[in-house]
């Protein structure tokens, strides 16, 4: 190893200075890289690069693999210009730390500073610093995670949610919010279960989310099993538009519903009401959009609206593995709710409480929701005026109405009865397409 004195012409800058030679460069380059490693933290997962990644992943279903490219594209992209957030979230084993990994080694090999933490090994060594014996303080080590170039936090989700680790992370994460600092974070807990973090890690200002594998039962998850394996099957591709023993006009009416449905699948957004009969194809239709969008790769919440309150109910008993603020809150924040049967539900105090709160809830945040009901809007408004006048209100609402015989059956509504008044559309739907 040396220096050398390359040609240069005599009005170059760097005319008449030593430069390292080939050898030198090439030395020093390594030393930088070895420094950079030892500081990331990797240890052994400098082998997980973007050139030893499956680019399917590991699902054998083509929507997880067809989602996990998209993921890996987005990752190249991040790795190459770092800016914002990028969350990776799935099961465990779907390659959100191999993802992660490679992002970290690929800034590395560019000089580019990173450190790698899985989360709860980070909180013991928080934990660690305030130990008499501890060769460095608490101040020094948190400060020295939460001001990273950038920081990699793998599996969030996998601690213990005391309240110290709890406020130790959102101080980490809300003072890289408000810096802006570039962060990767995976996670196999539900965003809707992380609380607080939750605001910081979904905003669409700084975060990307990508969701890398879904499982086939994630959707329906307060069904019983033959329901879960009905529901999967009710997809557009297998929706009859022209119907049971169906005329031209309720044929046309099938069509409508249908074009609407995969409308809102392709683009949701606002509310979506589909009313008619029973058997007339509302929940085949609902259950569309939410298989549609997790074959996406997008979470839905599908719910049957009595099953709903008899499963939060169940939360109060003594041995429920399920608190009720948590599972009310993860319905009420979903992305994408799915509300099948409203109106057929007990019309207690309680019942009706809890409704409108969850209604309210994704009403004032405009949160996209999916609604099937066999009551028209009068009857409803008899049943809970509170809940429809939110449902009715056309800036959000597009009322969808199936006149439809019965796919079951092959026979037609019963005329004059309380559940099968047809219904004018509240709103054409024409923005979406």
């Amino acid at each position: 190893m040396g220096f050398r004195y390359p040609p240069l012409a005599v009005d170059h800058h760097d005319y008449g200075r030593a430069m390292p030679c080939v050898c030198t460069e090439r030395a020093l380059a390594e030393q930088r890289e070895g420094r950079l490693q030892r500081y990331s933290n990797l240890g052994p997962l400098v082998r997980m690069t973007f050139e030893s990644l499956s680019p399917l992943g590991r699902s054998g279903l083509a929507a997880n693999q067809q989602q996990f490219s998209r993921a890996v594209t987005a990752a190249q992209a991040f790795a190459a210009a770092p800016q914002g957030w990028l969350v990776l979230t799935g099961s465990p084993g779907s390659g959100k730390t191999h993802i992660a990994a490679a992002v970290a080694n690929a800034c590395i090999g560019r000089g580019q500073a990173v450190l790698f933490a899985v989360v709860p090994d980070l909180l013991d060594h928080l934990r660690s610093a305030f130990a008499p014996t501890s060769t460095e303080t608490y101040d020094e080590l948190f400060e020295q995670v939460r001001a990273a170039p950038l920081l990699v936090l793998d599996d969030l989700g996998t601690h213990s949610s005391t309240p110290w680790a709890q406020e130790k992370l959102f101080q980490l994460l809300n003072h890289r919010y408000n810096a802006q600092l570039p962060t990767v974070i995976t996670t196999a807990a539900a965003l809707d279960s992380l609380g607080y973090l939750r605001h910081r890690i979904t905003d669409p200002a700084i975060a990307q989310v990508w969701v890398l594998e879904q499982h086939e039962d994630s959707l329906f998850q307060y069904q019983g099993s033959l329901a879960m394996e009905l529901l999967r099957q009710m997809t557009f591709r297998t929706f009859d538009s022209s119907g049971m023993n169906a005329d031209r006009r309720q044929q046309e009416s099938l069509k409508g519903a249908y074009d609407s449905a995969l409308r809102f699948a392709q683009d949701p957004q606002d509310w979506l009401v589909l009313i008619g009969p029973l058997g007339c194809g509302k929940t085949h239709l609902a259950a569309a959009i939410a298989n549609y969008r997790l074959q996406q790769g997008n979470p839905v919440f599908f719910v049957v609206v009595p099953d709903l309150l008899d499963h939060l109910r169940s939360t109060f008993a003594p041995n429920s593995a399920v608190t009720y603020d948590n599972l009310f809150d993860s319905i009420r924040n979903t992305s994408l709710l799915v509300m099948d049967d409203l109106g057929i539900q007990s019309a207690s105090p309680w019942a009706q409480e809890k409704l409108f709160q969850l209604i309210n809830h994704r009403y004032n945040g405009r949160l996209p929701t999916v609604i099937t009901t066999s009551m028209d809007p009068t009857q409803l408004a008899e049943y809970s005026p509170a809940v429809t006048s939110r449902l009715r209100d056309p800036r959000l609402s597009t009322f969808i109405t199936i006149d439809a015989p019965d796919f079951r059956t092959g026979e037609a509504a019963p005329t004059g009865g309380p559940a099968h008044r047809p219904t004018r559309p509240m709103r054409q739907p024409t923005r979406r397409g």
